[in-house]
C-alpha cells in the first residue's frame, strides 16, 4: 500500500478517549490550515463508532466555523440525539484550542429494498481508461499549467483525480458551468463498508467549490483568490466502493457577493448514482493594496 492511502488510513483512524470522545491528527504536510474534506471524513468515523453497523450514514450536514490548526490533534465529540425505530442521529463538535471549529449532523437509515426507487442519469463523458493517467499529465500536461497546479499534482495523494474538461486549468472557460472530475484511491481499500464512506466524505471536498469558477475560466489554484468552505451536505444513496472509479459531475448554479454555491453528483462507472453533494464557501477575490 503507497504511504499515501496508509497515511489517510492513519488519519480516519480516531483515537478513542472516552465513551463518545475521539482524537485526531493532521498530516505534516506543512498547510496553514485543516484540508475540510479531513474534519468531514474525521467527524463521520466519529459518528459511525457511536452506532450499530447495521445502520449505516445517509446524510450528513455541516459548517465550518474556525479554521483547523493542523499543529494540534483536534478533538471530536459526539452527542447521542437520538436513537428511533427506523433512524439514528447524531451531533458531533469538532474542538481545537478550547474552540468549536466544526459542527455536523449526521443521520443514520437501515436500507429498505422493497420500495420504490429512481435515479439521475449519468452525465455522457469519457470513461477514466480513456483520459490521461496522472503520470501523463505530469509528462505531457503539467508543464503548460500555472504553478500552483502543477505544485498541487506533483504531490504524492491518496486520491487520484482524472478531471474530464481539464482545459479549465489552462483558463478556457466552460459556459455551462459544468466539470466532471473521475476519482478513486490509488491502492485497494480495506472492505469496511465504513471506510470507503469516510474516504467518499474526505474526498467530496475536494475542488467541489472551484467549480463556482468553471464559467470563467479561473481556478481557486490561482493567487488572486481567497477560499474557504463554509457548509458541506452529503447524501450517501447506495453501496460504493471508494478504490474503484466514481465520477464526480459538479457544477455551480451561482456565484455572487463573494459566496459560491456548488453541487455534485457522483456516480460509479455503470451509471449507479451513489451520493449527491452540496456546498457553499468564500470566494474572495483580494482586494489589492
Amino acid at each position: 500500500m503507497s504511504s499515501a492511502v496508509a497515511d489517510l488510513l492513519a488519519i480516519l483512524d480516531l483515537e478513542t478517549l472516552d465513551v463518545n470522545l475521539f482524537r485526531g491528527t493532521s498530516p505534516k504536510a506543512g498547510w496553514q490550515r485543516v484540508y475540510g474534506g479531513q474534519v468531514i471524513g474525521q467527524a463521520l468515523v466519529a459518528a459511525v463508532r457511536t452506532v450499530e453497523p447495521t445502520r449505516p450514514p445517509h446524510s450528513m450536514h455541516a459548517y465550518f466555523m474556525l479554521p483547523g490548526d493542523p499543529k494540534v490533534p483536534i478533538i471530536y465529540d459526539v452527542t447521542r440525539m437520538r436513537d428511533g425505530g427506523s433512524f439514528t442521529t447524531r451531533h458531533v463538535t469538532a474542538r481545537q484550542h478550547g474552540h468549536p471549529i466544526f459542527s455536523m449532523l449526521v443521520s443514520f437509515h437501515a436500507d429498505e429494498p422493497d420500495q420504490l426507487s429512481h435515479q439521475a442519469e449519468m452525465p455522457d463523458v469519457p470513461l477514466p481508461d480513456s483520459l490521461p493517467s496522472e503520470a501523463e499529465v505530469r509528462k505531457n500536461v503539467l508543464p503548460t499549467m500555472p504553478d500552483p497546479v502543477r505544485r498541487y499534482y506533483e504531490r504524492e495523494r491518496p486520491i487520484e483525480l482524472r478531471p474530464v474538461e481539464y482545459e479549465r486549468y489552462l483558463g478556457k472557460k466552460f459556459p455551462d458551468g459544468r466539470f466532471n472530475v473521475w476519482f478513486k484511491t490509488t491502492e485497494k481499500l480495506p472492505d469496511d463498508p465504513a471506510i470507503h464512506q469516510s474516504v467518499l466524505a474526505y474526498s467530496s471536498d475536494m475542488g467541489l467549490l472551484d467549480s463556482a469558477l468553471v464559467r470563467h475560466g479561473r481556478t481557486l489554484f490561482e493567487k488572486e483568490f481567497m477560499a474557504a468552505s463554509l457548509d458541506h451536505a452529503l447524501w450517501l444513496h447506495r453501496p460504493f466502493r471508494a478504490d474503484e472509479w466514481l465520477l464526480y459531475a459538479q457544477d455551480s448554479p451561482s456565484l455572487h457577493g463573494a459566496r459560491g454555491f456548488s453541487r455534485g453528483l457522483i456516480f460509479t462507472q455503470d451509471g449507479t448514482l451513489v451520493a449527491s453533494v452540496a456546498q457553499e464557501g468564500l470566494v474572495r477575490l483580494r482586494r489589492k493594496p
